[in-house]
């Protein structure tokens, strides 16, 4: 069992760690669903952080159907990501049809080069899940992020259910979208996936002062991965993992 964590700073990749975590997927702004974090963030993370770092490319908020520019924009990134020792990035694109763009993701994955690459979840807007899932293993992902459709991957568990039976061997389909701790075992027994993927992040205060709050109207802080958060999430794998009771 692997438990990969979606981290939007330095801070949150090391909490992952020191909770347990397997993977980083590093990316920024997870109130859009995450964008490519800076080249800074990507160098420090990789100088700082131990575990295997997978980087999110996606260069705006909104849909997956990119201009000639946008794709130029995220092949430059992954680049970045090969240049600073990263393990593996994480793409998706579609047509405007809502179809997997083939010739833009393998513009991509060529970017990449012996990376570890991740489809991610542009994958659940797809028109068909299981025509996409073979585009996507088409391309030669190593593995796909989804919610099998839904919301949550607890409410799509039984699409995802069905992805794996199609990918069998040929790529890894890890669930993600609400994870924690108390529905971690279901999902894994509902999707019989290995790999999982989850934010475990809470919202801390601003550090401004109250009075300077109050002026200015900013109250609200970050959000961060938790450290106790992944330490739980990574107890209720491990527990599945060897046959233990999960408490």
């Amino acid at each position: 069992m692997l438990l990969e964590i979606a981290a939007n700073s330095l801070a949150s990749a090391l909490a992952a760690q020191e909770g347990g975590a397997d993977r980083i997927e590093l990316c920024s702004a997870l109130e859009v669903g995450g964008l490519t974090p800076s080249h800074g963030a990507i160098a420090l993370a990789r100088e700082r952080v131990r575990l295997p770092i997978h980087v999110l490319i996606r260069a705006r908020p909104g849909d997956f159907v990119y201009t000639e520019a946008e794709f130029a924009a995220m092949r430059r990134d992954i680049e970045h990501c090969v240049a600073l020792g990263c393990d593996g990035v994480v793409i998706g694109a579609l047509d405007a049809d809502g179809r997997v763009d083939m010739a833009g993701c393998r513009e991509l994955i060529g970017a990449a080069g012996a990376l570890d690459v991740t489809f991610h979840r542009a994958f659940d807007i797809t028109a068909d899940l299981s025509a996409a899932l073979d585009d996507v293993i088409a391309l030669g992902c190593a593995r796909l992020l989804t919610s099998g459709g839904e919301p949550t991957a607890l409410a799509g568990a039984a699409a995802i259910r069905a992805l794996v039976r199609q990918a069998g061997t040929r790529i890894r389909v890890m669930p993600g979208a609400g994870i924690d701790a108390s529905n971690i075992a279901a999902i894994r027994a509902q999707t019989a996936a290995t790999e999982f993927h989850a934010s475990a992040k809470r919202a801390l205060p601003s550090r401004m002062h109250e009075g300077a709050c109050a002026e200015t109207g900013m109250r609200d802080g970050e959000w961060r991965t938790d450290v106790e958060r992944v330490r739980a999430l990574a107890a209720v794998l491990r527990a599945g993992a060897t046959g233990q009771a999960v408490q």
